[in-house]
């Protein structure tokens, strides 16, 4: 397969995420296209959501600032 017209962006991008995921750029375009293809039961909840917070992470986005504070936790019921 071959690829024409890639933009030099785009090229740029892929080889850093190869190199973070330790695969050459050729195993790191199966990858995307194993995935791309995959439908969701076959990923899996826990992948997707996973896939999920790394395209978050990617764009910027601070999934913490979606999360509500908590309150410490104080039991309800005194035990003796």
């Amino acid at each position: 397969m071959t690829i024409r017209d890639l933009d030099d962006e785009v090229r740029d991008k892929l080889r850093v995420r190869a190199a973070q995921n330790k695969r050459s750029m050729e195993a790191e375009v199966r990858a995307i296209l194993a995935d791309a293809v995959a439908s969701p039961a076959e990923r899996g909840l826990f992948e997707t959501l996973m896939n999920f917070g790394a395209a978050m992470r990617e764009a910027g986005v601070d999934a913490d600032s979606f999360i509500p504070p908590r309150e410490p936790y104080e039991p309800r019921v005194e035990l003796e």
